[in-house]
């Protein structure tokens, strides 16, 4: 028989007889911790053999396909330690997640932290075992009684509704099965280092009207240090959440009356959102943008000519009936804009035309996805778009790169990384049929970043429906990835709309569309920096940036003073006027996260001097105050 290759990504080669186990592959290939494969782009688990020629991944913890794997065993080893400790416990669903995995199970009450104690218990003594996980295929009917005997529900149910394939895989390690596509790590003794983080409710298929279930959350991972450092990145998550530093801080607030979603922002927040818009407009205004302000309303026909009405009407919220005309809030600002864009006739030497604005838009999004100010449903965006000739195109696209590079370096941000967001060729539900279109929008784009030197990942099936774009990834207080700015590259909706430009020949032409947004929604973007900083917010963000503490009520008058001086200087200042020992009102200063605290008493006042407390570099002592103006306007000029 003949023999085959593997081919690994490295470029290495190896001839094997036909039938060999990836482990073998792993073993030779020196991939000791190797817990599953990607053979010629399919997942497979290790156990698996090669009939013929194979390209072949060998996925370690370090991968995400890796870590998926790992943690989805460990939703495997939550769901036996629950059987064996609860036999009447009826399984549902137990995928990985971003961070770790999840198992909902009903138990006809809740878990209690005892219950998940004994849990955590329990599967650390079953990965001490060593359990081999072997995949079985049973035949569909097979499979339906098996569970209908042991009274598994909601297994039935979901081989019922969700798995029409003739045959069903299986997952089985000692005497616990579990239904399960795969791939799984090829035992238990590979989950090290377990941590049960919480439980809650969760209804069944996320239905509201039908059973409520219990979710327990977990975290696994080889090592114990891991382990440490994870536990300890979520500590930190807990000091810097932005939902309990905006309630603390008096930043924000959601009110019932108000509804799921929708922000009231405080003076204290409102201060430093309105620095924000601010400064971008300032920025956009430098780099040639004109700012414009588009209706909270339109019609639904733009949104049916712009495409959204079929791509994106589930997030919309309904329709009104006013005056025969059918209103929509406004999910997104683009069709707005080209619709400015088209108020006057163009000529090649009008382009580009940057139109910018910070748009409020409405989504509907579901209230089980509701968290903070991440995810709301009214949220004001940093959008603007470019319509310009294609021998423009990559001048723009760099120019907006670097525009995204000089607000990251006045935020302070530095961890981040480029995706390019690509379509899925061949998918028309949800790109828009062109392969032809699509292949030229995305090959410019893979040039320009080329040419602007930038790294960047690709990521097929990430694009809108109307074109390429790129993402750039954040890397929040916390660890996680999210993408922040955006830039889109369009050819599709300048010809739905009919946008034209004359040319050089006296023809007309259709731009280009470059959607942007760079510092993503306001909303988003707060809750990012307030996480980043801790409450901490540099000084020239701060919302109130200085505090007069008098020592005593005979020092109000010259504190008073000060602040009117400070004030004029175009600081944010405010005067501790209440009957507290200095000391307390420092304790106050610094819980509230003032950046700076002005201590007037006798001596200063006698001397136009003020005792500088900085909440970064503790007592500066006394200085005059004019040195002290120096210093933190100098500091808010250099966004420090």
């Amino acid at each position: 028989m003949a023999r085959i290759t593997v081919t690994l990504p490295n470029g290495s080669r190896r001839e094997y007889e036909p039938g060999v186990s990836l482990a073998q592959v792993a073993s030779d290939a020196g991939v000791r911790d190797a817990l599953a494969a990607r053979v010629n782009g399919e997942m497979r688990d290790l156990a698996a053999r090669l009939d013929a020629d194979a390209q072949v991944e060998l996925l370690t913890f370090d991968q995400p396909e890796g870590r998926e794997v790992y943690w989805h065993s460990s939703a495997h080893l939550l769901a036996q330690a629950v059987k064996e400790l609860f036999p009447e416990a009826k399984l549902a669903i137990g995928p990985p997640i971003e961070q770790g995995f999840y198992y909902d199970i009903d138990i006809g009450r809740p878990f209690t932290p005892e219950d998940l104690e004994r849990i955590e218990a329990r599967m650390r003594e079953l990965a001490a075992k060593d359990q081999p996980i072997e995949r079985v295929e049973l035949p569909r009917d097979e499979a339906l009684r098996m569970y209908e005997q042991m009274g598994e529900k909601y297994k039935v149910e979901l081989l019922r509704q969700d798995i029409p394939d003739a045959r069903v895989s299986f997952y089985r390690q000692d005497g616990f099965i579990d239904m399960c596509r795969g791939p799984h790590l090829p035992r238990t003794g590979l989950i090290k280092a377990i941590k049960l983080l919480s439980t809650g409710g969760a209804y069944w298929r996320g239905d509201e009207h039908r059973e409520m279930l219990s979710r327990i959350y977990g975290i696994a991972f080889p090592r114990q240090e891991q382990l440490d450092e994870h536990l300890h990145l979520l500590e930190e998550a807990k000091r810097r959440d932005h939902r309990r530093l905006g309630k603390e801080l008096k930043l924000f607030a959601f009110a019932e009356e108000v509804g799921q979603g929708l922000p009231l922002w405080l003076p204290r927040g409102a201060t430093v959102r309105r620095i924000l818009e601010n400064y971008i407009v300032e920025k956009e205004l430098a780099h040639g943008y004109q700012h414009v302000f588009a209706p909270d309303l339109a019609s639904s026909t733009l949104y049916k000519i712009s495409g959204h009405w079929e791509h994106f009407r589930e997030n919309m919220y309904p329709p009104m009936l006013v005056d025969r005309d059918e209103l929509v809030l406004k999910p997104m600002n683009c069709p707005h804009h080209i619709v400015i864009y088209k108020q006057e006739q163009r000529s090649y030497r009008d382009l580009p035309v940057r139109i910018a604005e910070l748009g409020r838009m409405y989504r509907y999004e579901r209230s089980g996805t509701l968290t903070g100010l991440h995810r709301v449903r009214s949220m004001t965006l940093n959008d603007a778009h470019i319509f310009c000739r294609v021998d423009q195109i990559k001048e723009e696209f760099a120019r907006v790169v670097g525009l995204i590079q000089e607000v990251y370096r006045d935020l302070k941000i530095t961890d981040y990384k480029y995706n390019l967001s690509l379509h899925t060729p061949g998918d028309t539900a949800n790109f828009y049929p062109d392969e032809q279109l699509w292949g030229t929008a995305e090959r410019m784009l893979r040039e320009v970043l080329d040419d602007l030197g930038l790294a960047y990942t690709p990521v097929v099936g990430d694009a809108a429906f109307y074109g390429p774009k790129l993402d750039v990834q954040i890397r929040t207080a916390i660890g996680k990835e999210e993408a922040l700015s955006t830039v889109q590259l369009d050819f599709l909706l300048p010809r739905r709309f009919g946008l034209e430009y004359i040319g050089e020949d006296g023809r007309p032409h259709p731009p280009v569309l470059i959607h942007r947004a760079v510092i993503s929604t306001l909303e988003r973007m707060m809750a990012f920096l307030i996480e980043y900083y801790a409450g901490d917010f540099p000084v020239w963000l701060a919302p109130e940036q200085v505090r007069i503490l008098p020592v005593a009520e005979r020092h109000l008058p010259y504190a008073r003073q000060v602040r009117t001086q400070l004030v004029q200087r175009r600081l944010r200042v405010e005067v501790d006027e209440s009957n507290e020992r200095v000391s307390y009102k420092v304790r106050r200063g610094e819980l509230e996260h003032v950046p700076y605290m002005l201590v007037v008493g006798d001596r200063e006042a006698s001397s136009g001097q003020v005792a500088v407390r900085s909440r970064a570099a503790g007592d500066l002592g006394p200085m005059p105050l004019e040195q002290f103006i120096a210093r933190i306007t100098d500091q808010v000029a250099a966004k420090a």
